[in-house]
């Protein structure tokens, strides 16, 4: 289990077993070594965020969906307090900052092509110093308070009604430097997370 009570090992041979997949057969499409999966279903030990990705990707699972239990049923309208919530440490790493990072999404992988966040970072949050990707493409708007954002080599930082876009594959990093809140929405496409 996490630090959080999530048993990912748990988890994992759970949605293997849902598949009728043995582990040899879940490394082989992962390129992962059975042996690292067995750890990781008996939690002996916590996978790497780019280990998990690959293992998820073999099984055709999102990060976000792993870390949700519950299955969500098709709707068109929610509210704010409803929006599924992505664990940042799943997407960004451990080394994400505890200070309060919320993405709330609509729209998945494997169902929509299309993801938006309401995107919060409080004073000093950050998705953590080592820069991330992944694949897709992704734009957003400052609503209120300054990010630092970092794509590739270039760093800039936005404040109210500032955006960006940019091939989610470059790495980057969010990292709210100011003494305010930050708030943005930003769009995913196609939902890789």
């Amino acid at each position: 289990m996490d630090q959080d009570g999530f048993d990912i090992g748990g988890r994992l041979r759970g949605l293997r077993q849902a598949r009728q997949m043995s582990q040899r057969q879940l490394a082989s499409r992962a390129g992962v070594t059975n042996g690292l999966i067995s750890m990781i279903e008996q939690n002996k030990i916590s996978p790497s965020v780019a280990n998990l990705k690959k293992i998820l990707d073999g099984m055709a699972i999102s990060m976000v969906d792993f870390f949700t239990e519950a299955a969500e049923e098709p709707q068109t309208f929610w509210r704010h307090a409803d929006l599924p919530e992505i664990r940042s440490a799943a997407v960004h790493g451990p080394e994400a900052t505890g200070a309060r990072l919320s993405l709330r999404r609509i729209g998945r992988a494997g169902r929509n092509s299309l993801m938006m966040l309401h995107e919060t970072y409080d004073p000093g949050a950050d998705t953590g110093p080592t820069l991330y990707s992944h694949e897709a493409e992704e734009a957003g708007i400052v609503i209120e308070g300054e990010i630092e954002l970092t794509v590739g080599d270039e760093i800039r930082r936005l404040g109210p009604g500032d955006a960006y876009i940019f091939d989610s594959r470059r790495p980057h990093r969010f990292r709210n430097p100011g003494p305010a809140r930050c708030l943005i929405v930003s769009a995913c496409t196609p939902p890789t997370f």
